[in-house]
């Protein structure tokens, strides 16, 4: 089962994911403080009325006497008339009965002290009660025909001994409407996310593009050896890299075809030599000798051509084309029939892939040529394996050691290690065999078969 990777693999998805959780923290604690605030704004109004009754009835209370001289002290008691019904005095602890509210009674502890009054207790509790209705609710009840619902709402009752074995009685509403700011501070967030993302989303594409065309050419340079140089575009330091990467590409570019040049001079250079060695071996007169050189020129032929060929692996001129590979098989192996070597074909169903010809016809005959010489006999098959084309040569030989199968891949490398050319050639067929393969796009397998014998593998795309 593969994974879900939560983190994003590109360099964009990175930063726009680090910005966004950045922000969420931010207003994770945008939201806690204004949470705390709104708290304390909303403690405040739930105690302040009972706090401000609290101190209009101690200062109207009859043991008191005016303060404000004559008459205006009795106004002052009339005017506060309305709020003594909900105010009451004792000489004993009161008994309040509902939800006990500490942080009520800190606040309005807090509030007595900032305007100087003393205080010896507070006590507070909150219930809730049905309240008369207001005379505009008695109107609207009338105009509409409605019948009047109880009207519940919560009280606060506060408590306060102002001296001691005094008690004073007040009750005031309580809010009871939810939060209204969790709507607004989502909205806030949404709307931040957009002012921030979008151009950060903006740039962050602006600078992908340009890397993503410069990977894609990196990529295809890699595989082929040429690849179309990149639009210098983006921000400064992407164009810096990309001019970077361009001049790079030219000065290997050209150092290929100067390695590719020098290559051709060599081996035109050789042949010239080995063509004249062939003309004078037809004036030895030893007929054995003449037949032994003209196999070692043959062989130093066959030597050059490789070595030129793997020298130019992956910068092929020869243009792809649609092949039916078991049919190019089947040619291969009707050639070597032809010569006289034991070489059989499983009957293949048609494979059709991609590739350049001549080189799957090269690698699949260097393999046969190898089973040959250490195998005495090649068993070739092309079959489709989950979504690939397999080319399989087969012989009866001895196999390879398991430690020592990568290392036949390199160049000049034998599984015999002595000089004799009647075991086989330079050890270049399967280091070839894999360039080819590498240059396809495939994969170059080594085996060895349960009943005995090597099987070599050509896995191409299908």
């Amino acid at each position: 089962m593969k994974k879900l990777r939560l983190w994003p693999q590109s360099l964009v998805g990175q930063i726009i994911l680090l910005v966004a959780i950045g922000l969420f923290v931010a207003q994770a604690i945008n939201f806690a403080l204004l949470l705390r605030e709104r708290n304390r704004v909303e403690l405040t109004g739930q105690t302040a009325p009972a706090v401000y009754r609290v101190i209009n009835a101690l200062d109207a209370r009859p043991d008191r006497g005016p303060d404000r001289g004559g008459r205006q002290g009795n106004e002052d008691r009339d005017r506060d008339g309305g709020d003594r019904r909900n105010i009451s005095f004792s000489t004993t602890r009161p008994v309040l009965d509902g939800k006990a509210r500490p942080d009520v009674e800190s606040r309005a502890q807090a509030m007595f002290e900032d305007i100087g009054l003393t205080v010896h207790s507070v006590a507070a509790v909150e219930d809730s009660r049905i309240m008369p209705l207001r005379r505009w609710e008695k109107i609207r009840s009338r105009a509409t025909g409605e019948m009047p619902r109880d009207h519940r709402v919560g009280r606060l009752r506060l408590a306060v001994e102002y001296e001691p074995g005094k008690w004073v009685t007040a009750e005031a509403r309580t809010g009871n409407r939810p939060a209204r700011f969790g709507g607004w501070l989502i909205g806030q967030t949404l709307i931040l996310y957009v002012i921030v993302l979008a151009p950060l989303l903006w740039v962050g594409r602006r600078m992908a593009r340009p890397m993503k065309q410069l990977t894609g050419s990196a990529q295809q340079f890699a595989k082929t050896g040429a690849a179309d140089p990149v639009d210098e575009r983006g921000p400064g330091d992407v164009r810096d890299l990309t001019m970077a990467f361009n001049a790079m590409r030219a000065r290997i570019i050209a150092m290929l075809d100067e390695k590719d040049r020098m290559l051709g001079a060599i081996g035109h250079d050789l042949r010239t030599p080995l063509a004249s060695l062939r003309v004078r071996t037809e004036s030895v007169e030893d007929e054995g000798e003449r037949a032994r050189m003209s196999e070692t020129i043959d062989e130093m032929n066959r030597m050059l051509e490789d070595i030129l060929s793997l020298a130019r692996a992956g910068r092929s001129t020869e243009s792809p084309q649609k092949v039916d590979l078991a049919a190019l098989a089947d040619a291969v192996v009707e050639d070597f029939i032809e010569l006289g070597s034991p070489v059989d074909m499983a009957d293949s169903d048609r494979a059709v892939a991609f590739v350049r010809p001549q080189q799957i016809r090269r690698a699949v005959r260097n393999l046969i040529e190898n089973a040959i010489v250490y195998g005495e006999r090649a068993h070739v098959s092309v079959s489709h394996e989950a979504g690939m084309i397999r080319i399989a040569v087969a012989d009866d030989g001895p196999g390879i050691a398991e430690d020592r199968m990568a290392e036949m891949l390199e160049p000049f490398t034998r599984l015999e290690g002595s000089r004799n050319r009647e075991t086989g050639g330079a050890g270049l067929g399967l280091a070839l065999v894999r360039a080819i393969m590498a240059e396809h796009q495939g994969e170059l397998r080594l085996s060895n078969r349960p009943e005995g014998g090597l099987e070599a593998s050509l896995v191409l795309p299908g």
